[in-house]
């Protein structure tokens, strides 16, 4: 018998999946169907790569928050976040359920008008506002919530020539022993800021001061956080009636919940981290209801999230283009999907799995995009099995400002559809084109020819 030859050990540096005493994970579950929907017969109908929309997840999602709130207090209204997802199909998805419109810029005021959002059921936040925004807020009855002093005295200066008055709040920000503590949308509670706004306010004939708002951050894990920001507005709103005798109507909590995508540097997933509509509801409205505020005069609480109600209802499909291998001997795999479609990527770890599988073996692999950019990465290191050129990947929980954020950087952004309660795909946008990409362009006369 002849003698094995002599190998070196090699030590290899783990660089996805965490070990445990019965070695790596490697089990990858693939997603071959979307609502009962072949991911291989939507790629094959509208192209790859292509964005998919859950209508049955997004209604499921929006009830299930809506009700977490709605059993623990009496007066709920929820606020669609345009700037999350302003997909027209979207939005009047959750106008149907009964969500309000929540905008932040002209441009997401106009949309939720032409969606049939009635003015006085539009929150109007941001800090750019132009004096014809704030016309037109003013004059259909937006609730628009001031995020500056110039905004205020812009205010006070366009509502007696308009004569109307103006329904405002006041955004507030504060302390809730989070960090990032965000300080730079409106004014401050601890150092007195938010009360002397309210004391500008509430003397002038022509603004009403109907609520206060507060949005302590985004992808808050910390529900307990959201108690102290609504223990801190209803002191806030008890101190404004000992004084002016004056209720607030309403008290708005924005959003910012956590939804289950998981962070890059989170240890576990999100799917197993991220707090529950119910342990954000209880939050709020315990500290609500514990307040001083009197029974009678109970406001509605207004919520804007957007993350946690879109997230788990958007695919992302696409194509698997080459299969390369890295300089420390690593799989690396090239899609048809780059961060130009996939913002999010760049804080997320974004769950990835092939439509289907041929072998179940995985390798630590690192999945790039199509661009030609050397940050256009995917997933910096995931155990993936092995896929072919041709062979379909979906990217899980994308719904959230994907679509708002998407970039036109070399290649065209593709179809958008949505599959809707009995299982039919519409497309709810169309993919770009070089037609579409030049519809704005202008050329000089003295550029027109060119000779080479």
């Amino acid at each position: 018998m002849e003698k094995l030859k002599f190998e070196r050990p090699v030590i290899n540096r783990i660089n996805a999946g965490v070990p445990d005493k019965f070695g790596m994970a490697t089990t990858v579950q693939p997603i071959s169907h979307i609502d009962e929907v072949a991911v291989q017969d939507l790629l094959e109908q509208y192209g790859s790569p292509l964005y998919v929309l859950s209508e049955k997840t997004i209604r499921d999602t929006y009830k299930e928050a809506y009700s977490a709130f709605k059993t623990r207090y009496p007066k709920v209204q929820f606020a669609w976040s345009y700037k999350t997802n302003y997909l027209n199909a979207v939005c009047k998805v959750y106008h149907q359920e009964g969500s309000w419109a929540e905008v932040v810029s002209g441009f997401e005021f106009e949309k939720a008008l032409a969606n049939g959002v009635p003015g006085s059921k539009i929150i109007f936040n941001g800090p750019d506002k132009s004096k014809e925004d704030l016309e037109r807020a003013i004059e259909l009855g937006a609730l628009i919530h001031i995020d500056h002093y110039d905004e205020l005295y812009e205010i006070m200066e366009i509502a007696p020539k308009i004569g109307k008055t103006a329904k405002v709040a006041i955004r507030v920000n504060m302390d809730t022993g989070i960090y990032p503590h965000w300080d730079r949308f409106g004014f401050n509670y601890e150092n007195g800021d938010a009360w002397t706004a309210v004391n500008k306010i509430m003397p002038d004939p022509n603004m009403e001061l109907v609520g206060l708002h507060t949005h302590i951050g985004t992808y808050i894990m910390t529900p307990s956080a959201y108690g102290i920001a609504t223990a801190k507005l209803a002191a806030l709103a008890v101190r404004i009636d000992q004084k002016y005798k004056h209720n607030i109507k309403y008290i708005d909590m924005g959003g910012g919940f956590a939804s289950k995508n998981t962070l890059k540097g989170a240890y576990l997933p999100g799917s197993d981290t991220c707090p529950s509509f119910d342990d954000f509801a209880e939050a709020i409205t315990g500290a609500l209801i514990n307040s001083d505020i009197q029974y009678d005069h109970t406001p509605t609480l207004f919520l804007e999230t957007g993350r946690a109600l879109i997230d788990d209802a958007g695919y992302l499909l696409g194509t698997v283009l080459a299969n390369k291998r890295l300089l420390d001997g690593r799989r690396s795999l090239i899609i048809d999907i780059g961060v130009n479609n996939l913002f999010t990527s760049f804080w997320y770890e974004h769950h990835i799995v092939p439509a289907r599988i041929k072998q179940f073996d995985a390798e630590d692999t690192t999945i790039y995009g199509p661009l030609c950019m050397n940050i256009d990465i995917i997933r910096a290191a995931i155990q993936f099995p092995v896929l072919e050129k041709g062979d379909q990947v979906v990217i899980k929980r994308i719904g959230a400002y994907n679509m708002t954020q998407w970039m036109q950087f070399i290649t065209y952004r593709p179809k958008v559809v949505i599959i809707d309660i009995q299982g039919n795909s519409h497309i709810i946008r169309e993919n770009e084109n070089h037609e579409t990409m030049n519809a704005l362009d202008r050329i000089p006369e003295h550029l027109d020819n060119i000779q080479l």
